[in-house]
């Protein structure tokens, strides 16, 4: 299948595709549902490489019947050597097609200090969309399967859906077997589907393709120039640069999340949140609570709290943090620009685990209230920053690239770029720059709602007037046609996540 037919979200093909599964789904007998749900993933899964598929289907065997095995060990050894052998055979298909190269190149970085040859690669791998993320979701699987929490799915078809669903394969949300298979589960018995959830799923995909296609593509622009020109770029361009790939990178990211969960419950089912107003975060543990939740859940119950969590002293508590946030630096990338991403993170926690007594102390002096409007402001402030400096060494291509970003910033004082309008040259002129400035607080309203509501746009707008929902149905339609960023001078960036 040619690149035309990638199932973007933000594409003609899916959106032809959607509401034909969607309304077969609805109209064929309730047990068909499962095949056809299968069927249609697997088409949307190899409209990106038809090869891929090989791929997908080995991970859903392997776990499938790892999770029979393990289920049926009749000693704890045997169950936990069945689970072993599940998580070498995924994780090393991951590591052959995600790291082999980076690691054959760093081997040969050390070959080549010993001045011994260089070893050759003899594969040319390109990385299957979607690996990282469907890999983890199987591999969840076993180990609940093996803790207990949830037997083993003896049906291969209901199964297959959990790994492959659509809406969620190719970028998350990483689903928990407890809950997605548990709803695949019910689909048999059950009609899932209901007006409100699809009244409420419809307000979630156009929400989600406003922030891709009229946020993230049109903030976009910006960013790559800064980014690729940072040796022309001074203080204000970089330090905009570095703010707007938060922008870009939430607005995407949590953009597909938004087109995910509310395609997945116009179908009747509830995807776990994935993104909880993160720039609204009061510290650093706070964003991860908040930021890519299905991932950060993920590591925390399967990395950190095995590897023994808080619970072995303060030192070895210290070192598990620093080994989960390293570990998922690098499953962003293999890139050791996305390790000392994550370990920037694992640092700013142990930092802040260690300077409680002082904040602590420091309140207390200053007679700070810490419930007060101002003191949560600073608090946001402080936490946004740091998490925009670590933003660099995420996009940057490289470690050196990011240091060399970061002299610029700190060394090009250009302030008067803020007065001269030479701002427009980097991508948004005037125009484009209002439309994403309209469009920014829209996005701010939305997280307000969203921080102080406690629901997403798609369950506040079902509570809404009928009138009321329409407009803003409407609205964002009319924004996504009118302002979003596409067409044939336009290169519609894919979903970043999809990299990972």
């Amino acid at each position: 299948m040619g690149a035309a037919l990638k199932m973007l979200f933000n594409s003609i093909p899916f959106l032809l595709f959607f509401p034909i599964v969607a309304c077969l789904y609805l109209v064929l007998p309730k047990k068909a549902n499962y095949v056809w749900l299968l069927l249609a993933s697997y088409y949307f899964y190899m409209s990106w490489n038809p090869k891929y598929v090989v791929l997908i289907l080995f991970t859903t065997v392997v776990t499938y019947v790892t999770g029979l095995l393990i289920g049926s060990g009749k000693t704890s050894g045997n169950r936990r050597l069945w689970m072993i052998v599940g998580l070498v055979l995924n994780f090393g298909l991951l590591f052959f097609f995600k790291y082999f190269d980076f690691f054959l190149k760093n081997i040969n970085r050390v070959l080549s200090l010993a001045k011994i040859t260089a070893i050759d690669n003899p594969f040319d791998i390109l990385l299957p969309v979607g690996i990282s993320f469907y890999t983890f979701q199987a591999v969840g699987y076993c180990i609940d399967v093996y803790r207990g929490d949830i037997k083993a799915e003896k049906n291969f078809i209901k199964y297959a859906l959990f790994v492959s669903f659509f809406p969620q394969l190719v970028a998350g949300p990483i689903e928990r077997s407890k809950n997605l298979l548990v709803q695949i589960d019910r689909m048999g018995r059950e009609r899932l589907w209901n007006r409100d959830k699809a009244v409420s799923g419809f307000g979630m995909m156009l929400w989600g393709l406003f922030m891709k296609m009229v946020i993230a593509d049109r903030v976009s622009i910006f960013v790559d120039n800064v980014f690729s020109m940072a040796y022309t770029a001074g203080t204000v361009e970089t330090v905009l640069g570095a703010m707007a790939f938060s922008l870009q990178i939430y607005a995407d990211f949590a953009g597909y999340s938004a087109v995910a969960i509310g395609a997945a419950r116009v179908m009747g089912f509830d995807l776990m949140e994935n993104f909880n107003t993160p720039y609204f975060a009061t510290s650093i543990p706070d964003f991860w609570h908040r930021w890519h939740i299905s991932l950060s859940t993920w590591f925390r119950d399967y990395v950190y709290i095995p590897l023994g969590g808080n619970r072995k002293g303060r030192a070895r508590k210290y070192l598990n943090i620093m080994v989960t946030f390293l570990v998922s630096g690098l499953w962003h990338g293999a890139a050791w620009s996305y390790v000392v991403w994550g370990g920037i993170h694992g640092i700013y926690q142990v930092t802040g685990d260690l300077l409680k007594p002082v904040k602590t102390k420091l309140v207390s002096v200053l007679h700070l209230k810490k419930d007060s409007f101002g003191h949560k402001a600073g608090q946001i402030f402080v936490t946004y920053i740091l998490v925009v400096f670590a933003w660099i060494f995420f996009r940057a291509d490289s470690l050196g690239d990011a240091f060399f970003y970061i002299r610029r910033m700190f060394t090009h004082p250009n302030f008067w770029t803020l007065f001269d309008e030479s701002i427009y040259t980097w991508g948004l002129d005037r125009r484009e720059a209002g439309v994403l400035f309209a469009a920014i607080l829209a996005l701010v309203l939305v997280s307000v709602v969203r921080y102080k509501k406690g629901i997403d746009i798609g369950s506040f707008l079902l509570k809404q007037d009928l009138w009321f929902r329409w407009v803003i149905f409407i609205v964002l339609i009319i924004a996504i046609i009118v302002f979003g960023e596409y067409g044939i001078d336009f290169d519609s960036n894919k979903f970043i996540y999809f990299d990972f």
